[in-house]
């Protein structure tokens, strides 16, 4: 598979007119944008998905339902419709999709891998199953639903094996913990 190039950005988020491989820009600590995408079904559940062991971020770990890059030339809408069918085979029109806010956020995992991201968060209620998902294999080893509260739970114990976006996270309780909590 060939890698991917990104648009590389400038500190504000503004693209700079480069477009760079996914492995200089990790290598560069450049920055670049990345979808993050919230499922919820009908209940509240929040769909989770555990890393698979061969990522080179984050191995084995629970996660964000759905998240990937953007490839260069893509806007954050067309890259957050693209990874839903890429990782879970779900087929998502992009009024389907909430935008809620973007992060930055600078992360060093090794001397050659550093991430550099606007990370745009969107929000998807659906009425699918986990049985009607089908997950990308190279990127995930399970998927689940997690009730509202467990999760709710999951965060303030900030379980160990899971990934904890704060202001992500935080956004996503302040919009439904009115209806959920």
């Amino acid at each position: 598979m060939a890698e991917e190039y990104f648009d590389v950005l400038d500190e504000n988020g503004n693209q700079t007119g480069k477009t760079k491989l996914r492995s200089e820009v990790h290598r560069d600590g450049d920055w670049h944008r990345s979808v993050h995408i919230w499922i919820l079904n009908e209940k509240g559940d929040v769909l989770l998905q555990r890393r698979c062991p061969t990522k080179d971020s984050n191995p084995n770990m629970l996660d964000i339902s759905c998240a990937g890059h953007l490839t260069a030339g893509d806007d954050s809408l067309t890259g957050a419709v693209r990874e839903l069918k890429e990782e879970l085979d779900l087929d998502v029109r992009p009024e389907e999709l909430k935008y809620i806010d973007t992060f930055r956020v600078s992360k060093h995992y090794t001397e050659s891998f550093f991430n550099q991201e606007f990370q745009d968060m969107y929000v998807l209620c659906t009425s699918k199953t986990i049985d009607e998902m089908r997950f990308q294999k190279s990127e995930i080893s399970e998927i689940m639903f997690v009730p509202y509260k467990k999760f709710k739970d999951m965060v303030a114990s900030r379980q160990p094996d899971l990934l904890i976006h704060d202001g992500e996270m935080k956004a996503l309780f302040k919009l439904f913990d009115p209806i959920y909590a």
